[in-house]
């Protein structure tokens, strides 16, 4: 995946609030991050960005950062908690964040624009990996004036303890809504998604009104620590995944210590819409036990019938080894667009009425069983 950097200056990066340290030094020798020795090399992207928060620096640590030993985190008391945090703030009184960073992280090809946006919510907002904050857009409702904007929720695309590993962040993957005219063709200023333009044109230190965290559905279950895990995402989708991958094979969470077999399925447009492609690429090479990974294409790979391939099909192919992996106990999981969904389902009825199984019965048994995760938009 095209990957794009802002311009990088001379400075000098804080670590762990301690005495500054020049940026040569990222070059040459290996850095500390909580404890974790990390090679210096050319492959660990840090994108600096112009501003500051609280003397942590602002750079989007968002590829190949998977390599071995794991990341220390903190606090360790975010794995204290019995239950997820929910709705600790509502509409009428959200929490008031700042953005870190904003990073455009697609390639020039890719239909549309998506950024991966940082988020400091000073450790006010924990959330666990798989549920959404609401995001209140500045100005009035314009179909209720006097009234704020409607909230839009989006799915955290980091882990508890977030980008920077201190539990004081968190990541958005938004993709920036726009409108074209039918018949014209082009796009329609008139028209645009009033939260994902706000979010996608926000600059660091810019404020954020921040509702929840919500949601249980897409929650990681860790009971068992050597489960299977198929995930199945098409576009920003992905963001739950990359917090359940980054907490299975970047940090060392003493609570957690996953062995079991985590497997991606990412339906993209083409190479260059592939978001967080390194990341996933790393883990597939310091994991190849534990971790898969397949792609769909769908403007660039043909699938069996000559059509374009879509995620369905990249389930078709593997659907044997999907069902077995069901028939014995796998989580799946289904982020992204509402539109996704038929199409997989219809694919899952046919493999499972070509095995001489009823599609229905087995999806109501995988529902009882809380092995089917859905959540789509």
């Amino acid at each position: 995946m095209a990957r794009y950097a802002l311009h990088q200056v001379p400075i000098k990066v804080s670590v762990n609030n301690d005495t500054p340290v020049p940026m040569s030094v990222f070059k040459r020798k290996n850095v500390s991050f909580h404890e974790n020795s990390w090679p210096s090399h050319s492959s660990l992207d840090f994108k600096i960005a112009s501003s500051w928060t609280r003397a942590r620096p602002v750079f989007c640590m968002s590829v190949q950062q998977a390599s071995k030993p794991k990341v220390a985190i903190s606090p360790l008391s975010l794995e204290d908690a019995k239950e997820p945090p929910l709705h600790l703030y509502k509409n009428k009184e959200p929490y008031i964040g700042t953005i870190v960073s904003v990073e455009r992280v697609v390639g020039p090809q890719a239909p549309g624009e998506t950024c991966h946006i940082v988020i400091d919510h000073g450790g006010n907002v924990p959330y666990w990996e798989g549920q959404s904050y609401g995001i209140i857009p500045p100005g009035e409702n314009p179909k209720k004036p006097g009234n704020p904007q409607n909230v839009r929720l989006y799915s955290i695309a980091s882990t508890r303890y977030g980008d920077f590993f201190d539990g004081k962040t968190a990541s958005l993957c938004v993709r920036r809504a726009v409108y074209y005219d039918p018949e014209t063709g082009k796009e329609d200023p008139s028209k645009k998604g009033v939260c994902s333009n706000f979010l996608c044109d926000s600059k660091p230190g810019d404020k954020v009104q921040i509702t929840g965290p919500s949601g249980k559905i897409m929650l990681l279950p860790e009971d068992n620590p050597n489960a299977t895990h198929i995930m199945i995402g098409t576009g920003t989708g992905v963001a739950p995944f990359r917090g359940y991958l980054r907490r299975m094979f970047m940090e060392a969470v003493p609570t957690f210590k996953f062995s079991g077999l985590a497997w991606l399925f990412l339906g993209v447009a083409n190479t260059d819409s592939l978001l967080y492609d390194d990341e996933f690429s790393k883990y597939l090479e310091d994991y190849p036990g534990n971790f898969r990974y397949d792609r769909a294409l769908s403007r660039e790979e043909r699938n069996r019938n000559g059509g374009k391939m879509y995620v369905q099909d990249k389930i078709e192919e593997y659907s044997d080894e999907i069902f077995k992996l069901l028939d014995g106990g796998a989580h799946i999981y289904f982020c992204g667009l509402k539109g996704m969904m038929p199409g997989i389902q219809d694919t899952l009825k046919r493999v499972a009425e070509s095995r001489g199984e009823r599609w229905e019965e087995k999806l109501l048994q995988l529902k009882k069983n809380k092995q089917w995760h859905v959540e789509v938009y």
